[in-house]
Order: structure tokens, then sequence, then C-alpha cells
């Protein structure tokens, strides 16, 4: 091949390079992709946990709002987010309950998730955000209080099954009133819409629809 050739051989192919390029900037402009975090969205229950002792998140269910994995963030259509929870909608005021018997290891206040809760069972945590009531220390001790609702959960507290452990709020980062739901397992991610199947199919009855 000659070098005059060649020379337009390396240019047609630069350009188609340069083109695409082009359409791939025009196709994604402006979308912001979020890396997840580990996640294990198949996980279900195991054959040792006794799901006939677990119980439903919400009092006065409304809907789900939603689910669990990627989705354009509802504050920025044009950021891509990986979400990490369930999102259950129920009036301002309704009760949440303690999905599982286990130990507070986290109240707080801070960043997106408001006011919330971290509940460990075992190899499972279980987190309960956007809830009415403040963090507060008494007597050296760090509480999540409600007043309102009668709510008083400390740090390090042994929490039961369909216990209530909270009230549906609006703190931290939200556009309405919900429960932002979180399970982990060993530390991994897991889809809870999964988890209610799994655990009204065992319980024989049916899981609260949308």
């Amino acid at each position: 091949m000659s070098n005059r050739r060649l020379r337009i051989t390396l240019s047609v192919a630069l350009f188609l390079i340069g083109l695409l390029v082009v359409c791939l900037i025009a196709l994604f402009s402006g979308i912001e992709i979020v890396e997840a975090q580990t996640e294990a969205p198949n996980l279900v229950a195991t054959a040792g946990n006794s799901w006939n002792e677990a119980s439903f998140p919400v009092e006065n269910f409304q809907a789900y709002t939603s689910p669990f994995g990627y989705r354009r963030s509802p504050t920025n259509p044009r950021r891509v987010q990986f979400h990490n929870g369930l999102d259950i909608a129920a009036p301002k005021g309704s009760y949440i309950r303690n999905w599982f018997t286990g130990t507070v290891i986290k109240v707080g206040s801070r960043g997106a998730c408001g006011t919330h809760l971290i509940i460990k069972s075992g190899d499972w945590k279980h987190s309960y955000c956007h809830m009415q009531g403040r963090v507060m220390r008494l007597n050296g001790r760090l509480y999540m209080i409600d007043r309102a609702g009668g709510i008083k959960i400390r740090y390090g507290q042994q929490v039961t099954s369909g216990m209530r452990i909270g009230r549906i709020g609006m703190t931290g980062r939200t556009t309405g009133p919900h429960l932002h739901w979180v399970i982990r397992y060993k530390g991994k991610y897991v889809d809870p819409g999964a988890v209610l199947r799994q655990m009204y199919a065992m319980q024989g009855s049916n899981i609260p629809k949308s």
C-alpha cells in the first residue's frame, strides 16, 4: 500500500473514531453514573432463619415508592444512583416497627438518612431512615427520642420483632414522608423486597401490595 493510500485510510479511521466519540457524548451528556456499593440483590432467606418471627416494618402502609437498585435521583434527574434500600410510604406520624429481634448498634441524626436507627440481628443489619424525633445524650447514653410518639430507643438496647421503634417523618434528604429501609447481610446490601416476599411466603400470608 502506498504512503498516500495509507494516509487516507488512517484519516478515514480517525474521522470515524471521532464521530463515534461525539455520538456517545451526545447520547450520555449530563448523566452522572454513581458506582454501586457491594450488593447481593438475589439473596433471600437462609434455612436457619425463623422468618415467622419477622414483622412488616410500617403501619398504615400506602405504597412502595422506590425499589432497591439503580434509579434516577429524585432530586436531580441527570444523576443515576444506586438506591440501597426500599422506600415505603405511609402517613407522617405512622409507627415504624422493628423487622427482626436484635440490638440497636446506632442512633443517628446526620446526613441524608436524617434521624435513624441501625439494628443488628446476627449476620443481618437493618436500617430505618427519615424518622421523627432526634438524638440526645442522657446520663452519658445516646437515645433516639420522639416525645410526641412516646418513643425512646437507647443505643445498645435489645428490641424485639414488631416493637414500635419510631415514626414516619421527613428528616434528612427526602421528598415526602416514608421509611427508607435498608437490609445488609454479612456486609452486603440485600433487596428488602426479596426478603419480604420470602418472609411472607414462609409465614403463609400476603405481602402488602403497592
